[in-house]
């Protein structure tokens, strides 16, 4: 039992390879992790004139920190791991597959570049 439940873990025997999911994943996560959090902690932490706009990033911010901020954004990055894999892989969907890191990199990419715009305006 151990050992069934274990496989779905994989990509082998599905239609996905690892370097899709890798670079995919990677994508995302310079985007909406790194580019986002960089930003957003420069806006927040070191030009006083800005507020956080999104309600849930502030009230973490407000209650728990930059540690707050943090796991707020791994809760989201994890969620959307979850339904990458658990259902575009056993599923073999594409569109579960490849719509999290799509979603998450054209957030990062939008939220970005809005962050560097008001850090330089």
């Amino acid at each position: 039992m151990a050992s069934a439940e274990a496989n779905w873990l994989t990509l082998e025997g599905s239609s996905f390879s690892e370097r899709s999911f890798s670079g995919a994943w990677l994508l995302a996560l310079g985007t909406y992790g790194v580019g986002d959090i960089v930003t957003t902690i420069a806006i927040v932490y070191f030009v006083p004139m800005f507020t956080e706009a999104n309600p849930a990033v502030r009230w973490a911010i407000e209650s728990f920190g930059g540690g707050g901020f943090l796991a707020l954004k791994l809760l989201v990055i994890y969620c959307c791991i979850g339904v990458s894999i658990w259902g575009g892989v056993l599923d073999e969907d594409p569109l579960l597959y490849y719509g999290p890191p799509a979603l998450l990199t054209a957030m990062g990419l939008a939220v970005t570049w809005l962050n560097l715009g008001l850090l330089f305006s």
